[in-house]
């Protein structure tokens, strides 16, 4: 049995997906992760949004348990604009699977309680909703 170096593996793994159409995107923290969902968010709802707008929305989806932060994904996220109006925006778009915005990212850092790090990340819409770790 032969074996490939974890980076091969990665390097390997995010080719596989960018064949099947995800974009390769260079998200290596959070920092990073909030602005370039803000720009997916925007793209995927055809929408600029303000930082308040934004930060409202983040507001919004990082309240709740696991479970409800899970039901918001499949809901519309309410916000009001600069002119008092509500409007809103969804996170994924499960009718139309296709107007979904695919990402593959790799080596993201996360500080927190823990300091993390993540092999592959696979984000819809700007979400990072799949984290992949890699063995040799």
């Amino acid at each position: 049995m032969t074996t490939q170096s974890e980076q091969s593996l990665e390097n390997n793994l995010i080719q596989q997906l960018v064949g099947l159409g995800y974009e390769q995107v260079d998200v290596t923290d959070d920092k990073q992760l909030v602005a370039n969902f803000q720009v997916q968010l925007q793209r995927l709802n055809q929408v600029e949004l303000t930082d308040h707008e934004f930060t409202q929305i983040l507001n919004f989806i990082n309240k709740g348990n696991i479970f409800n932060r899970a039901k918001v994904l499949r809901d519309r996220v309410p916000y009001v604009d600069a002119d008092g109006e509500t409007r809103t925006v969804q996170l994924l778009d499960g009718l139309n699977v296709e107007s979904n915005i695919m990402q593959v990212t790799q080596q993201v850092r996360m500080e927190g309680r823990y300091k993390t790090r993540y092999d592959v990340t696979l984000l819809i819409n700007g979400l990072p909703l799949v984290q992949i770790e890699l063995k040799r």
